[in-house]
């Protein structure tokens, strides 16, 4: 893994946020479409937790989501971040996902530093 000079890492926008709804992808099988609330402003990202979580599960939670991140389309749908989870594979393949989140409630827009 190459390192990065702390400069680089102070780039990142990485706040809390809580999930404040879920939908399947309608175009994928094993994404997911998610309103997330910043703290007073909300964005949309796809993530691939199909298989992992039910829409039902998500709402509600709290997460941690890199905020500055180029928007990209994901078959056909915007995703203005990333949540961070922890991610187990085996043989290449996703094995476990786990979103990382707040050890207790806290408020959304929290910069995580």
């Amino acid at each position: 893994m190459e390192a990065i000079k702390f400069d680089e890492w102070k780039k990142l926008d990485i706040r809390t946020a809580k999930i404040k709804s879920a939908e399947d992808h309608p175009n994928a099988d094993k994404l997911q479409v998610l309103k997330v609330d910043l703290g007073g402003r909300e964005i949309q990202l796809v993530a691939g937790l199909k298989d992992f979580y039910k829409n039902e599960e998500l709402v509600g939670k709290q997460i941690v989501v890199i905020t500055n991140l180029e928007p990209a389309t994901l078959r056909g749908i915007k995703s203005e971040g990333m949540l961070l989870a922890a991610v187990e594979r085996e043989n290449g393949k996703e094995k476990d996902i786990v979103l990382i989140q707040p050890e207790k409630e806290v408020k959304e827009g929290l910069r995580i530093e």
